[in-house]
């Protein structure tokens, strides 16, 4: 059996880490979601690091916010309703996955 050295393991992970990093706020920025949401203020909707820290550390978490995405929400942020948004299923997920990656 052929090992893999440790040092390729760790490099293919950070390679793969920095192409989802920027592939994220790509996908970010393609949908719907960039009208009424900034990562750092408020616009229309909550900052996304408002959400990050909202559902930080919560066991559904990525679930709940997937779920806002998709079929949108009311009440949660203040009197302004979150439409619905035409993503698939993953790309819901990378986008909630992202969101609680901000810091």
């Amino acid at each position: 059996m052929k090992l893999i050295p440790t040092s390729l393991v760790v490099a293919a992970v950070f390679a793969a880490s920095a192409a989802c990093a920027t592939e994220v706020p790509e996908l970010f920025n393609s949908k719907a979601c960039v009208g009424c949401h900034s990562v750092d203020n408020k616009v229309l909707g909550p900052a996304l690091r408002e959400v990050a820290a909202k559902y930080a550390g919560k066991t559904d978490a990525v679930a709940t916010i997937v779920k806002s995405i998709k079929d949108g929400s009311t009440g949660q942020w203040g009197p302004i309703p979150m439409a619905p948004n035409p993503v698939t299923d993953d790309e819901a997920k990378t986008l909630a996955e992202w969101i609680l990656t901000l810091k």
